[in-house]
């Protein structure tokens, strides 16, 4: 997102020695191209390239017409094969794309990258989960998972029977939706996580995830709001943490009607140190104009989500824990 491309424009400009290696897991830039370009890499990172590339740009140094045009004859051949442009016009010496888990042609290519000059981008292809079958087969299920048995190959069942705070959410934004064609729900790249699945089949065209990209999500809610439509924009605590400037700037100041539906409000437990949603409270009583609700059980939940969308004079936020409800009846919405 933005703040790894400020670092790289920033590397670019000062040309310094950097490795940069760009962890391509199929999930979200681009599928694998192939031998060709797996054998390229092998020769833009061996030391004949390199020495006649470095050999040209001294030849060609006081002659900058023939210098400036050989460059571009050099990135038009790289570009038809090598998805690097972006990373060539930021500075960077592109390799790759390579196959991650060629453990012994990886190390070759990074040893041929050593001794190289100036900001170096390494593109390495992995797939997510790979070598275990179970979480090669279902990624997105195996991600940040609890203990478990690789033997057996199965993740232990959450107790309890109570519908999670998460599900709880998803279920009032569908039925929500159903009543409402101007309802759109943002999510940065937790749709599972956040319970929103069913709602991304159900509603296609009123469901956007923005990927990783938590800041745009509550400046694109701002623009929702300002256009006449009702954002719903489902994040976790400490990831809202990441667009702190937008919520002020962009929803406060301007005092939209933006829905901040908070997932893992508190203590997460398995989910780890950064995933502690500890100051949500304490980050958001401080913003004029933010209206702040925290329920006790999945009832409560449920008419603070309905209140706070409703709610016209301002935004608002839902913070609610990980896990499960504690088995409250729900009532009706009005």
């Amino acid at each position: 997102a933005g703040m790894a491309f400020e670092a790289m424009n920033h590397a670019g400009d000062i040309k310094s020695d950097l490795l940069v290696v760009l962890n391509d897991n199929e999930m979200s830039i681009s599928e694998n191209v192939g031998a060709l370009n797996n054998h390229l890499a092998q020769i833009l990172s061996g030391k004949l390239y390199s020495t006649l590339r470095e050999g040209g740009k001294k030849v060609l140094s006081g002659i900058p017409p023939i210098k400036e045009l050989v460059k571009r004859t050099e990135e038009h051949i790289k570009g038809m094969v090598v998805p690097g442009t972006l990373f060539e016009e930021l500075g960077f010496n592109y390799i790759g794309p390579v196959d991650g888990h060629d453990v012994q042609g990886l190390v070759q290519t990074l040893k041929n990258m050593r001794a190289k000059k100036g900001p170096q981008l390494l593109h390495i292809m992995t797939k997510k989960g790979h070598g275990y079958a179970p979480a090669e087969k279902d990624p997105i299920g195996w991600h940040a998972v609890p203990k478990f048995d690789p033997q057996i190959g199965t993740l232990p069942k959450i107790g309890g029977g109570c519908p999670s705070y998460s599900a709880i959410f998803g279920d009032w934004l569908c039925s929500t939706a159903a009543g409402d064609d101007k309802l759109m729900a943002i999510t940065p790249a937790m749709r599972e996580g956040s319970g929103m699945v069913a709602f991304s089949r159900q509603y296609p065209r009123q469901y956007f995830d923005v990927a990783i990209a938590e800041q745009h999500a509550v400046t694109f809610a701002a623009g929702l709001a300002i256009g006449g439509y009702h954002p719903v924009v489902a994040i976790y605590s400490t990831f809202l943490q990441r667009a702190y400037d937008q919520v002020i700037h962009d929803v406060a100041i301007q005092n939209l009607p933006v829905l901040f539906a908070i997932d893992r409000g508190g203590v997460v437990g398995p989910d780890g140190q950064t995933h502690q949603g500890a100051f949500d409270l304490s980050y958001l009583r401080c913003i004029p104009n933010m209206i702040i609700m925290t329920p006790s059980d999945e009832n409560e939940c449920r008419l603070m989500l309905h209140t706070g969308y409703h709610y016209q004079a301002g935004p608002s936020a839902v913070r609610y824990p990980r896990g499960n409800g504690t088995g409250a009846s729900l009532s009706e919405l009005y």
